[in-house]
């Protein structure tokens, strides 16, 4: 953890580590209480403790009836923002990777499916999205946290993230042009121990005017901001910089 924010922050003194690593293993505690409490907390406790703010760019999707790519991060609370499926019209669809140890995968898909959410394994999205768009049967909103590490590969996306350069996925942005889907970032800040606040930041609504890769570019330097800003949130015990040039 410590070599990833000696990467990520080469101009911090060690005691300016220590500080963020302290700060970080408290959320960290706070996090796992909170995917505990996932289980049986109410929809209403919920809404209380994670609110979304400036539901305008979301409510201008839902009347163009426009389906959208929603991708979190691993910073804050990226387990309760499935609560977003109560307050949109859009089919709420969880897109996760598959969990090895299968009592702790089934624990996070009922999680994650708790109000309502369809909960696919990210090999599969891209079918699922396509027969579904495809049978034009309401807008879907598909959230997916988009700051995974790819497997080393000459056709890997490469970009700096927090200075060192590093592959990205990019299945996104490329199943949001394919499929005419908008796409956002959904910004999670944290307000106080248990309390967050989300917001669903529109990246582009129309991707063929961007040029490739420019809306993933963009979704890195929004979750690059909030990192350098409070860094102690974000979770630098995944290996984010393994592939690291």
């Amino acid at each position: 953890m410590k070599n990833n924010l000696r990467l990520a922050f080469p101009e911090k003194s060690e005691q300016e580590i220590k500080n963020i690593t302290k700060k970080f293993y408290s959320h960290m505690c706070d996090m796992f209480m909170e995917m505990v409490k996932s289980v049986s907390i109410s929809k209403k406790e919920t809404h209380k403790r994670y609110k979304f703010k400036n539901l305008e760019a979301l409510k201008k999707l839902e009347a163009e009836g426009k389906s959208i790519i929603l991708l979190a991060a691993h910073y804050a609370n990226y387990e309760w923002g499935n609560s977003i499926d109560p307050i949109t019209n859009h089919k709420v669809v969880g897109v996760f990777k598959p969990i090895k140890n299968p009592h702790f995968n089934e624990f996070a898909k009922k999680i994650r499916a708790r109000f309502g959410s369809d909960v696919i394994p990210s090999k599969m999205i891209m079918r699922y999205a396509i027969q579904k768009e495809r049978q034009k049967d309401g807008p879907r909103l598909y959230g997916l946290v988009g700051d995974q590490s790819p497997k080393p590969s000459s056709d890997n996306y490469i970009i700096p993230f927090m200075g060192p350069e590093v592959p990205v996925f990019v299945g996104g942005e490329v199943l949001a042009k394919k499929l005419n889907m908008a796409l956002c970032y959904l910004k999670v800040e944290k307000v106080k121990r248990g309390y967050y606040e989300a917001e669903v930041v529109l990246i582009s609504d129309d991707l063929s005017k961007n040029e490739n890769f420019e809306a993933t570019r963009t979704y890195y330097k929004m979750l690059e901001a909030q990192i350098k800003n409070k860094p102690e949130y974000y979770l630098w015990t995944h290996k984010r910089w393994k592939h690291a040039k």
